[in-house]
């Protein structure tokens, strides 16, 4: 690979792992695209390659959230149940289904989460106010001393994971982009412990997916690695950021994020 090619990946990959740990997902929708547009790279390779990438992408996000104490490991644990099989069976779908169709829908769902985060009126999103028969009684507090009481509806949570499993795998995305709304929407966990949850979420999610890409010989290792070097110390930084915003504005970014990635997967599927 030419140096200006080496140094480009690298530093693509820096920038996509603050957007990931800023906003809790794999920074798979910035990679996929940017490897088969500008590497020439299948899309089949350019998914599986992302998803290894994406290990690394979540287990330096979670090193530093885990230094913030913002993780709610209980959680998190259970509801990787759902991804683990759904990111296993969505590696294997790409090989049998075909994309455009699935990632117009994708995309629309994207979309209609993204609307819902980000306007919020009347305080849709209702963070730590969950209700439900099976509601867990949550305290976490993180290393500067900020108290979160929030009551998680983890049963709706966790079979909506498989969903989020399954993007990972098949879009190699990282799952984020579904989790995190899952967990602040419908299980009700704050969104800044959302975004540190997820990314301790999708070190099960990514092993899974990728694993099951390097199987059927879809990752291309020497990009992986490449990739690996520039995301650490993007995630890093991006762990900071998150902290110190707000949990409103933290939404509100996440759910801009959200629309521009669903609108642009589903121009994508028609217009490719």
């Amino acid at each position: 690979m030419p140096p200006i090619d080496l140094a480009g990946l690298t530093a693509l990959a820096f920038l996509v792992g603050i957007i990931s740990a800023l906003m809790g997902v794999g920074g798979g929708f910035m990679v996929v695209p940017a490897l088969t547009m500008f590497y020439g790279i299948d899309p089949k390779n350019a998914v599986g390659t992302s998803s290894l990438m994406i290990v690394f992408t979540a287990i330096s996000s979670t090193i530093a959230y885990a230094m913030q104490r913002r993780i709610d490991y209980k959680v998190g644990a259970l509801m990787a149940l759902g991804t683990v099989p759904g990111g296993i069976l969505g590696a294997y779908a790409t090989n049998f289904v075909k994309s455009k169709e699935l990632a117009a829908l994708f995309g629309i769902f994207e979309i209609a989460i993204a609307i819902r985060m980000a306007i919020d009126p009347g305080g849709v999103a209702k963070e730590g106010r969950a209700q439900g028969k099976w509601v867990w009684e949550r305290v976490l507090m993180d290393s500067r001393g900020e108290l979160f009481r929030y009551r998680a509806n983890i049963p709706p949570a966790l079979a909506m994971s498989f969903l989020g499993g399954f993007a990972s795998g098949f879009f190699g995305i990282g799952g984020g982009a579904v989790m995190v709304p899952v967990m602040v929407l419908v299980a009700g966990i704050p969104m800044h412990l959302a975004v540190a949850t997820s990314m301790f979420m999708m070190i099960f999610t990514s092993i899974s997916a990728s694993t099951t890409h390097l199987f059927l010989g879809n990752v291309l290792l020497e990009y992986s690695l490449l990739l690996a070097i520039g995301i650490i110390g993007g995630t890093q930084i991006g762990a900071r950021v998150a902290r110190r915003l707000k949990a409103k504005w933290l939404r509100r970014a996440f759910g801009l994020f959200l629309a521009v990635l669903g609108a642009r997967m589903v121009l994508l599927s028609y217009f490719p």
